[in-house]
């Protein structure tokens, strides 16, 4: 598995932390086309990407 900085993302904490500070909506909307949290995405096991989809309320990923 490749390396992946999505996981120690600094706007990702925020996100987590608050998720309604403008850093976090902005990291929220920028997911839904960042190549790096797609390639990240796809290469954890399914049970991690389905808590993934709960957590940030992801559709078709």
């Amino acid at each position: 598995m490749k390396e992946h900085n999505c996981d120690n993302c600094s706007m990702r904490s925020k996100f987590d932390s608050k998720p309604k500070s403008l850093v976090g909506r902005f990291w929220r909307w920028h997911i839904n086309f960042c190549p790096g949290w797609k390639a990240y995405f796809n290469d954890l096991d399914e049970s991690s990407k389905q808590e993934l989809r709960i957590k940030y309320n992801l559709k078709n990923s």
